[in-house]
């Protein structure tokens, strides 16, 4: 029985829902020797900035309990290095590249867009306005409705190209930030990013991270993404992207239900650099399995006692 995976992301026709999560996967290349990357639903590109990154000093990244602390700092080699090299790379697959970018200021994110606007081969771009580590602009803009608002705004007046924002989960009411950027433009969002974290290690007393605090990803962050995407989906008449602790296919199938239209997997990369393709595989045992012929057959069909599924 042949399966339909394939989904439309705002505009964007992925041949299935699984791509790797922004700054797990780099540019592609480092994974291009595990993974067959025309396989991929779409590909995320770690988060371009105007200009070269250097990020946080070490030590960067920690292990934790079913999980990991990151405080990278977006490290990169900017916008004009991606597109002489990394885009020409990525175009030989043909997926769709969806480029996540991040800016200090608003006007950062609009030259970004331009940018990236005629650019052959982009698909899509993601705003990253929720990254905890870095000092300025990421999470700034993401912690608030209003600026969540404005800076959507800004990027959405500055391409025609399908706009995806990502959410941070470090905030109360994470419904009123995707219900903003919607109304602003967003055509997608994206969720969750990492929650602000801290390691100590006890026996030196000191942070295990130079930069005090991180990211958390992970396992361990699975079922906080699972109630926020949730929540969004019920929030917004936009395509969600899930994310967040996502290692099995049975973990994506629990985003879907939740009512993603796709999902993105982050730190089980590098645990296991196949697991965006195990994962595919696994969705499409899952349902043939069921019976079931089409992935929308499952998306946001949780059973809610007393409601119902949503459809």
């Amino acid at each position: 029985m042949d399966i339909n995976l394939s989904v439309n992301l705002a505009g964007i026709k992925l041949q299935n829902p699984v791509m790797p999560a922004s700054g797990t996967f780099g540019s592609g290349r480092e994974y291009s020797q595990f993974v067959g990357l025309s396989q991929l639903g779409a590909i995320i590109v770690k988060t371009i900035t105007l200009k070269p990154r250097e990020g946080n000093a070490p030590p960067r990244i920690c292990e934790t309990p079913s999980g990991m602390l990151n405080a990278i700092g977006l490290q990169n080699k900017g916008i004009e290095y991606f597109l002489e090299n990394d885009l020409p790379y990525l175009r030989q697959f043909g997926v769709p590249i969806i480029v996540n970018v991040a800016g200090h200021t608003f006007e950062e994110y609009a030259q970004l867009c331009r940018e990236l606007r005629y650019a052959e081969g982009v698909s899509g771009i993601e705003l990253n306005i929720s990254c905890p580590n870095v000092k300025a602009g990421g999470i700034e803009f993401g912690a608030s409705s209003k600026l969540a608002e404005q800076v959507t705004a800004t990027a959405r007046y500055n391409t025609d190209l399908p706009l995806i924002v990502k959410l941070t989960p470090n905030v109360y009411n994470i419904s009123k930030i995707a219900r903003a950027v919607v109304n602003a433009g967003a055509d997608a969002v994206s969720l969750i990013n990492t929650l602000v974290g801290m390691a100590i290690d006890v026996d030196t007393f000191k942070p295990k991270l130079a930069n005090i605090t991180g990211g958390l990803s992970g396992p361990a962050i699975r079922p906080v993404a699972v109630r926020m995407v949730w929540e969004v989906a019920q929030s917004v008449d936009v395509p969600v992207i899930g994310m967040g602790g996502i290692v099995t296919a049975r973990d994506a199938l629990e985003f879907f239900l939740a009512g993603a239209t796709a999902v993105a997997v982050g730190t089980a990369n590098f645990i296991n650099p196949r697991a965006t393709i195990d994962i595919i595989d696994g969705i499409e045992n899952f349902l043939r399995e069921r019976g079931l012929k089409d992935i929308h057959q499952i998306i946001g069909k949780v059973q809610i006692e007393g409601s119902g599924s949503r459809v």
